[in-house]
């Protein structure tokens, strides 16, 4: 199930979480390292104050975006997202080009770290055979990495304690860390059959039924529940941030008294029966570093979206990218976006939003 935060690839951008977890936004090449490279002769296709990118630094871009990220691949075949996917790169390359050398020094040290984590992760003949699919080198990824970070940092270095307080503060409802369990009945069973909506709801009153006769809610969510994330658990997720849910249940999960069952809650993944066990405010003050560090980013990222949707046309002089010869949007439900890593599907917890819990952060 989609993450409450799933969002549309146009309306995606790329954050420090993001980086770290592999996902998309190629930056154009970086003349940070590796200067010795052949002389790029191929067309001009953007051209923007201060700079341009060529035919093969678009191509690596894309081709970097596979490597990173490969479920964006299916939106290679659209003009509308080559264009914006080009647009990023003028974006990256323009606040880099701002960039302090402090944030450029610190973006240098991560990107490192970035690579060598990726490689252990992966492991390293499997790393390497996957940049070489794409024609890559592992300098052009570090090359990438430093590009992206050093915007971040730069960005971050204009985020003030007083900015994180703030935002904080106007969303202070998500960093309530909750236990809660729940019974999924999904729209699609366990075979992947659709269920009607009459269907999953009949189901769903039937688990409240037996719950609310003293049934033990461990037993009931292994035997009935259809959350992977959680049924062996039986149901159970446990102080975890309010914020990394979708609306509907999170809001219940604010508000049910505990230990109270509740009605069916429905969400886009079905109807889920809920009890919550523990429910504990956060204040600023006992943030970790690590959950401040989380909004840090966060803002840090909002710099970057408002300078490329208020900003960013108006340096833009000449676009002639090559046109793909046919264009096939995905079928409805394949756009993965920014979810494709949701590690709690049933209560939809993403990867932007899981550092508000200290416990999921990177």
């Amino acid at each position: 199930m989609p993450s409450r935060n799933k969002k549309a690839w146009k309306m995606f951008i790329v954050s420090l979480t993001a980086v770290m977890s592999m996902s998309v936004l190629a930056a154009c090449g970086d003349d940070s390292k590796d200067n010795a490279q052949p002389k790029d002769d191929s067309k001009v296709v953007v051209k923007y104050k201060g700079g341009e990118i060529t035919e093969k630094e678009f191509e690596l871009e894309q081709r970097m975006m596979q490597f990173m990220s490969p479920e964006y691949a299916q939106f290679l075949q659209m003009d509308q997202f080559k264009e914006y996917l080009a647009k990023q790169g003028v974006a990256y390359e323009y606040l880099y080009s701002k960039a302090g050398e402090e944030a450029k020094k610190t973006a240098q040290t991560q990107a490192e770290d970035l690579v060598k984590q990726n490689k252990t992760a992966m492991g390293e003949e499997q790393f390497k055979k996957s940049l070489e699919a794409q024609n890559l080198t592992e300098q052009d990824l570090e090359n990438y990495m430093v590009r992206v970070l050093t915007v971040m940092e730069d960005q971050k270095n204009k985020v003030t304690e007083d900015d994180i307080k703030k935002e904080f503060e106007s969303n202070k409802q998500d960093f309530t860390m909750i236990s809660v369990r729940h019974v999924l009945i999904g729209f699609t069973d366990a075979e992947g059959n659709e269920r009607t909506k009459e269907d999953a709801l009949k189901l769903a009153k039937e688990v409240k039924s037996k719950l609310d006769k003293g049934e033990d809610f461990a037993k009931v969510a292994k035997e009935y529940s259809e959350d992977p994330g959680s049924k062996d658990n039986g149901g159970l997720y446990e102080n975890k941030a309010a914020g990394n849910w979708l609306a509907e249940f999170k809001e219940k999960a604010l508000t049910l008294p505990l230990n109270k069952i509740s009605d069916p809650v429905e969400t886009e993944a079905g109807y889920h029966i809920m009890k919550v066990e523990s429910r504990k405010e956060v204040t600023f003050d006992t943030l970790s570093d690590t959950q401040k560090e989380s909004i840090h980013n966060e803002l840090a990222s909002l710099k970057v979206d408002d300078f490329m949707k208020n900003e960013l046309n108006g340096l833009i002089e000449e676009m002639d990218l090559p046109k793909s010869e046919t264009e096939t949007a995905p079928a409805e439900g394949e756009d993965k976006g920014t979810d494709s890593t949701d590690k709690e599907p049933a209560t939809g917890e993403g990867t932007k939003d899981s550092e508000k819990n200290e416990g999921t952060g990177k």
